[in-house]
């Protein structure tokens, strides 16, 4: 990789990026619905098998599903805490 290029990818307007990132997906939602984002984990998923054939790997999805075991439980310990207050 040429060092230019490199500083010209460490440059990018990243801020901006994701500002128009997440007005896509904005976009994309209202005219869509979870649709859009169905479709895009699809096309995801299958550009990712075509990359890795292996994919996910068991260890993959022993990581995944501890992430989601993980978020679950953050998610009940918040809303417990919303419970709690909106009780007072």
């Amino acid at each position: 990789m040429h060092p230019d290029d490199l500083r010209a990818y460490a440059r990018r307007p990243w801020r901006l990026l994701a500002e128009l990132d997440l007005d896509h997906w904005a976009r994309e939602l209202a005219a869509r619905g979870p649709l859009a984002t169905l479709e895009a984990s699809q096309a995801l998923w299958v550009h990712m098998r075509s990359v890795r054939p292996d994919w996910p790997t068991e260890t993959d999805r022993r990581a995944d599903l501890a992430d989601h075991v993980a978020l679950k439980q953050a998610i009940g310990r918040a809303s417990g805490a919303f419970i709690a207050t909106a009780r007072r």
